[in-house]
This record gives structure tokens, sequence and C-alpha cells, in this order.
């Protein structure tokens, strides 16, 4: 059942996205009700303008898939809201999006009178995920580059984030391709964040990431390492699971970048996601929801956010 919204805003069809064969082609994927006649894809260099009502932007990367990504962007949403701020997560991830399952929310979302995506909030936190839009979990979007690079720009610029936000917190793909490009290209970016574990495949690939945000002139604000130590619940022994050597430590000096924080490879963080509620909606006075708090704070300072 749709969330029940203000008179003023329209329902919108439960499934009116094909994830295979667009309906609406090309130009409008997400199949978006228009007045008139769609704008066109644009070529060459996207112009670079702000989404309106929102103050900063900032973007999680990773570079590599399976290193928690998702999970951190979620836990610095609902760490940046618990700070007091206006908080947005915008979920950028079309082949694998996780918002849905991580914020328990399932639920078609309506649109405004302008034809705008209104976000679904739990938490406190307002989210926009292509995951609303598909008819089931299991239905994977099968599209190609030019559809894919609309979609981003539809989920960018045609969400209605009324009456505004302090900070959009986006949870990139992995990798370094066309949607991380396009994204640097259209919206002007606070900056990032890089997420890794210290195995050394992910560093290797999180080092790739952090050149491509150097290529496009977004700044890198510092590196989360995440799934660092385990910590035995019988015995209390530490252990580095991924090997105990400064990987992730030597990337940072190497490339003159801040540590935010070690999350630690705890199960309830993982668990809490799995059942919709984050760690720090679920445990916010635990350890491993300080550690995010932390990492916000430290973020809003960097990118300038006055103090709540």
């Amino acid at each position: 059942m749709p969330i029940k919204l203000p008179f003023s805003t329209l329902p919108l069809p439960r499934r009116f996205l094909s994830s295979t064969t667009p309906k609406y082609g090309h130009e409008n994927p997400l199949g978006l009700p228009t007045k008139g006649t769609i704008p066109r894809f644009q070529r060459g260099l996207p112009t670079k303008r702000p989404i309106p009502r929102v103050s900063h932007i900032l973007a999680v990367s990773s570079a590599k898939g399976g290193v928690g990504k998702s999970t951190i962007a979620a836990n610095l949403s609902l760490a940046f809201s618990r700070l007091g701020y206006r908080t947005g997560l915008l979920d950028t991830d079309l082949f694998g999006p996780s918002i849905p399952t991580l914020f328990s929310l399932n639920a078609s979302p309506n649109l405004t009178p302008q034809n705008q995506l209104i976000p679904l909030t739990n938490y406190g936190v307002k989210t926009m995920s292509i995951g609303y839009l598909v008819g089931s979990e299991s239905a994977p979007i099968v599209w190609r580059g030019p559809m894919l690079l609309k979609a981003i720009q539809q989920l960018l610029h045609d969400v209605d984030w009324s009456p505004g936000l302090d900070v959009l917190v986006l949870d990139l793909p992995p990798g370094t391709g066309d949607i991380q490009l396009s994204i640097t290209q259209q919206i002007p970016l606070s900056g990032a964040v890089i997420v890794t574990t210290p195995h050394t495949l992910a560093v290797k690939d999180a080092v790739k990431g952090v050149e491509m945000f150097k290529k496009v002139d977004v700044p890198v604000l510092g590196l989360v390492q995440n799934m660092s130590l385990f910590t035995c619940p019988c015995c209390s022994t530490q252990t580095s699971v991924f090997g105990g050597t400064d990987k992730v430590g030597k990337m940072c000096r190497d490339y003159d970048m801040e540590f935010l924080g070690d999350v630690p490879l705890h199960p309830n963080i993982g668990e809490d996601g799995s059942r919709g509620k984050p760690t720090v909606a679920a445990e916010p006075e635990s350890d491993r929801a300080k550690v995010f708090m932390e990492v916000a704070k430290r973020l809003g300072e960097k990118i300038g956010l006055e103090a709540h």
C-alpha cells in the first residue's frame, strides 16, 4: 500500500518501471509523467547544477563491492539525523539497490503535482532508491549505458526534497565507471568518503576510487575502514581478520587523506541492517553506533555544517 500523503500529491502505480525494456524509452527510463516534450539526452558534458533545497552532498564510495559501503552510508545518514541535521539518502546503485532493505521500506513513491518523486522516510531520514520503483526485489535492472545515465539524471533532479536538506548522502555503486562520472559531472559534491576493508584487494580498488575523485576535482574528505577487528565474545581477544599490516594507514599517508574511523567486524551491524534498522537506529548507545556518530561529526566539520 502506498504511504499516505497530503491530498496535493499524486499516487504512483506500483509498477510503472520496466526493469528490462523501458516502456517510456531511453529519455524517460523511470517512466515519470511528463508534460510536453521529454527533454532529450544531452550530448557532451552536462551542465553541473545544484539539487534544489539541498545544502551539502556527500558521496560514499568504495570502488570495490562487498565492503559494506551501503551499510556505512545508511548509518552515516542516520548519524547526521541524530546530530540534528535534515538528512536525505539517495541510492544511486541501480543494479543492486540496498536502501529499501536497510530502511525497511518497500512502498511506491508518490508524486508531487510537478511530477517529482516524493522520498520515503524512516528513522528521520528521507530516502530515494530505484528499488522503490520496481515491482519485485528480485527484478534485475537490465539496461544499457544511456538508460542508466538518464535514470541517474532523473534520480538526481526529479526528487522533491522539500522543505530542504542540510546534507544528502549518496550511496554510490561499486566501480569507477559511467554512473560515478555522470554524478560528479551533474551535481556539485561537497566531498567524497572512501570505504574499504583492510583486505589487500579492497585497498587496491579504494586507491582507484581516490584517483577517480582526484581526476574530477572532487575533494576526498577521508576514509572509513570497515570490518577491521573482530572481538571474540567469549574471551575478548581481538583479531585482524584481514591481516595485521597497516595497509589502510599507509594508503591514507600516501594520499594525504584523513582516517575518519574504524568500524569493527561485529555480527550486530549486519543483523541490524538485514532486519531494516541500521545500528545507529537500533543500538544508538553502542560503541559501534558511536563510531558512526564521530565520523558524521568530523564530516560535518569538514564540509561546514553548522553545529546543532
